[in-house]
């Protein structure tokens, strides 16, 4: 019977699980975006980076701010949140979220890496409809 096995596993996934949302939590508070994104990103949680996105943009020069963090996350990163801002982008209330991200994606990402990322064919098809 592994149903105790299973069961520790569970618990231990779901105290890990609390731990990084409170680690995210203190990020936030702490304004350290960069750590925030990345650790929201990992934990494929789309409304929790929208949240940190949103932080970012009410700071004093936030586009700036949001810019100098889009651009240090890694090509998964980028890929993953390409995919969140899509969901974004069709709901007014997160539009201009999702417009600023996609503004700094196509500023300062060459045409060339824009299309090795993966599912960019699809979240273009998906974006153009709403942008």
């Amino acid at each position: 019977d592994v149903t105790e096995i299973e069961e520790k596993e569970e618990q231990a996934k779901q105290e890990e699980q609390i731990i990084k949302g409170q680690e995210l939590s203190n990020l936030l508070h702490e304004k350290r975006y960069l750590k925030a994104l990345g650790l929201a990103i990992s934990l494929d949680r789309p409304h929790t980076v929208l949240t940190v996105v949103k932080a970012i943009l009410k700071e004093t020069d936030g586009k700036k701010h949001l810019e100098e963090n889009i651009v240090r996350l890694r090509k998964d990163q980028k890929e993953a949140v390409l995919s969140f801002l899509v969901t974004w982008n069709t709901n007014s209330r997160n539009c201009h979220e999702a417009q600023a991200v996609i503004e700094t994606l196509l500023k300062h990402e060459a045409p060339d890496s824009l299309l090795q990322y993966s599912g960019i064919k699809s979240a273009v098809e998906s974006l153009l409809p709403y942008t």
